[in-house]
């Protein structure tokens, strides 16, 4: 069984495509072997800025015989459809046999596809996936049509077995296939020939190429680390810059460098920053200041100074790059002492969305819906606004300008030049959080009363021009927007009912989108104020709409309508995104499902604590024969419903109560309930839960010694009503219909 080594030798692949690359050459190859008929052992790939690489083991010498067997027309079918058998199956009609079925006699055909050598199924393959592969971007070169991401030089293709090495021969517009390599560009010694993989990676190395890039990564790592360690310094980790380095190089040295003295004061994140997008510097930083005071860079050949002129070119480009840092830091600090309104001004003309206004219209927005949101989380109001209008300053600012990825943490910096106080400045940075799963929440009230405001006047404004996220596609990241505030809500802690706020802020955005009529205008202010008093749009609107006289603008009858189902399709959404969330952490769909349909289920941390509750209940033995209990009781509630075309929902008496387990259930009942409902006041779901655990035992009493269905009609109604009061009890707690078991 041959091993087979695939190499395809080409100028330098960018090295953000080199991984994706490496595999897939080895999905379009091994897959197109294995449809072929050649199976393998195991197969590895590799890349390097100039190669592609991939090894496989224990593969067929040839394809396997394969018989197939196909039927055919019956017998005395048209001649036209044998003649397309025939044709399909590439066979005469004297090959053919004849088998009776139930159906009567039929034409079969056994058809037979002899192996083929391994050589020419690989040739095949390998030349299919070279004119096909899947690059990002790739170019044509000369005069040949063969595109590749950079001018693919040679092609290494050999197999090797018991017998010795032979090469599978192929020819790509020209280029041929052979058993030869070459080494580093600058260090090696030239052209080379393979036996296989083990003699192909020695030779490299020796030749001065490391083939896996995760040896090359934890080289350069291993190298920097000692190189910083020696000085009592540390390397800041970076594991995306680290792939991409060792994506550059295919023998790395590693070489530290000094940042001069004129830049040590600029914030660790600015040289970080640069260093790293301009240079692809690692930074190294003192632990006892935390400055960045050193770089380290990798070289890709070692040189006879050991690296000396490498790093003087390096230090003198640094130094250009850091005194633009240097000249943008100093200018916008001079901007934030003097109050950084030229920033403000700015964003003025700056589009947030062609439908949505200005950045300075957006902050207009949020900062208001941050004074409404500060209440509820202990945030001081006032603050809270200047928080929210200080938090997008700095995306004017020059450094933001320069290096987008630092915003939020410039205007950390900025606020405390500005004199702004301490909270104002964390959340200029918080206010972004969290960006994904695992990102931090903030806790500060400030931060939170800001994060909150920013994200829901995002989901409102796409909401209200009806840009909403379809299946895959959510190009404004509305779908993390809204999970970032269930977790600013559910780890804090907070008691916030949505409908309020979408609704404020649905308002806000159509009195800039349609506010050109001043009574039209004048009403949805007036709104808006009810909403902020009352919380409730429909109350709200009755309220506005009763003081009016005359005849309501055109354009608030059709709000009344509008506005109410954008905001329950919003919250529809959140819910969407809540059950996502929920089930991470092992919460059943179908649970999470009965707690959203309780009133209420705008506040996301009651709809998770009562979640969080059911879900524990039910898996106990209690809660899994109560749900059982509740089922029995509804299906027979709704079936004599139905039959007799009432509802029973009132009027269970003890006092009819016959036997001995329909006493017991109606002093349970008398005994619980009260509790319950208390708990469910207070929100005590866990409490809740604890005392429908005590109707367990009286309701399966019950139904095993009572027959609900008696003969007697008043002792059937009185029953009929008893188990009302179980169905409303239970869904007072939760819509246990939903519930599956």
């Amino acid at each position: 069984m041959p091993d087979l080594l695939i190499e395809l030798f080409s100028e330098e692949i960018p090295a953000r495509m080199q991984a994706r690359a490496a595999d897939d050459l080895k999905k379009r190859v091994t897959d197109g072997l294995v449809a072929a008929g050649l199976t393998y052992g195991n197969a590895a790939s590799f890349s390097t800025p100039r190669r592609l690489t991939l090894a496989l083991e224990g593969m067929l010498a040839e394809s396997p015989t394969v018989r197939e067997e196909r039927k055919g027309p019956k017998v005395g079918a048209p001649e036209k459809a044998i003649e397309g058998f025939l044709r399909g199956a590439g066979l005469t009609m004297d090959q053919l046999e004849e088998r009776d079925t139930p159906k009567g006699a039929v034409y079969f055909a056994t058809i037979e596809k002899p192996g083929r050598p391994a050589a020419e199924i690989v040739a095949e393959v390998l030349e299919d996936t070279i004119r096909n592969f899947p690059w990002p971007k790739s170019m044509r070169w000369g005069s040949g049509a063969l595109r590749w991401v950079r001018p693919l030089h040679s092609i290494l293709c050999i197999m090797t077995d018991e017998a010795g090495t032979t090469v599978v021969p192929m020819d790509v517009e020209g280029i041929t296939s052979g058993d030869t390599t070459e080494g580093h560009r600058f260090m090696g010694a030239g052209r080379f020939a393979v036996t296989g993989f083990e003699d192909y990676a020695a030779k490299l190395k020796r030749d001065h190429v490391i083939l896996s890039a995760e040896e090359r990564a934890e080289t350069i790592w291993a190298d920097a680390q000692n190189l910083a360690f020696a000085q009592g310094l540390e390397v800041v980790d970076d594991k995306g810059l680290l792939a991409e380095v060792a994506g550059l190089v295919e023998w790395p040295v590693t070489l530290m460098g000094d940042i001069a003295e004129d830049f040590l004061n600029l914030p660790p994140e600015v040289l970080q920053t640069s260093m790293k997008e301009h240079q692809k510097f690692f930074s190294v930083k003192n632990p006892k200041t935390g400055r960045i005071e050193k770089f380290i860079t990798v070289a890709n050949r070692e040189t006879k100074d050991n690296g000396a002129t490498i790093l003087a070119g390096n230090q003198k480009v640094l130094f250009a790059r850091l005194s633009d840092a240097k000249f943008f830091w100093e200018n916008d600090v001079r901007t934030a002492k003097a109050g950084a309104s030229e920033w403000t001004e700015k964003l003025a003309n700056v589009t947030f969305h062609n439908k949505l206004g200005s950045q300075a219209e957006r902050i207009d927005r949020f900062a208001e819906l941050a004074r409404d949101i500060a209440p509820l989380v202990n945030a001081d109001a006032d603050l809270a606004e200047k928080a929210a209008r200080w938090a997008k300053a700095d995306l004017s600012s020059e450094m933001v300008y320069e290096f987008p990825e630092l915003q939020g943490l410039m205007g950390r910096y900025y606020a405390e030049f500005a004199g702004h106080p301490a909270e104002v400045a964390a959340a200029a940075t918080e206010h972004y959080s969290p960006l994904g799963p695992s990102d931090d929440v903030p806790v500060a009230p400030i931060s939170v009363a800001v994060a909150l405001a920013d994200k829901l006047d995002v989901l409102t404004g796409f909401w209200a021009i009806d840009e909403k996220p379809t299946g895959s596609k959510d190009p404004f990241a509305l779908r993390r927007a809204a999970l970032g505030v269930i977790r600013l809500v559910v780890e804090n802690g907070l008691k916030m009912p949505l409908d309020r706020f979408f609704d404020a802020q649905l308002l806000r955005h159509e009195i800039e989108q349609n506010g050109d009529d001043q009574a039209s205008k004048s009403l949805m202010g007036d709104l808006l104020k009810e909403i902020a008093d009352h919380g409730v749009f429909g109350a709200a609107m009755r309220t506005v709409v009763d003081a009016v006289d005359g005849d309501l603008p055109e354009h608030i009858e059709e709000l009344k309508t509008r506005l109410p189902d954008t905001s329950v399709d919003l919250l529809s959404f959140f819910h969407d995104r809540l059950k996502v969330f929920l089930r991470d952490q092992g919460i059943r769909h179908d649970v999470i499902d009965a707690c959203i349909a309780m009133e209420g289920n705008d506040d996301i941390a009651l709809l998770v604590n009562r979640a969080k509750a059911l879900q524990t209940f039910l898996g106990t033995d209690d809660g899994e024969n109560l749900l059982q209990g509740f089922k029995r009781a509804n299906n027979i509630l709704t079936q004599a419903e139905e039959k007799d075309g009432v509802e029973y929902s009132f009027g269970a008496d003890a006092k009819f109560a016959k036997e001995d387990a329909e006493k017991a259930l109606f002093e349970a009942l008398d005994r619980f309930e009260p509790s319950i409902a208390e708990a469910i006041k207070g929100e005590d779901f866990a409490a809740a839960m604890a005392g429908l655990a005590g109707l367990r035992a009286p309701i399966d009493g019950f139904f095993e010694a009572v027959q609900v269905n008696s003969d007697d009609e008043i002792l059937r109604r009185n029953r009929l009503n008893l188990l009302s009061r179980i169905r409303q009890l239970c869904a007072s707690v939760a819509d246990l219909t939903k519930v599956e078991g």
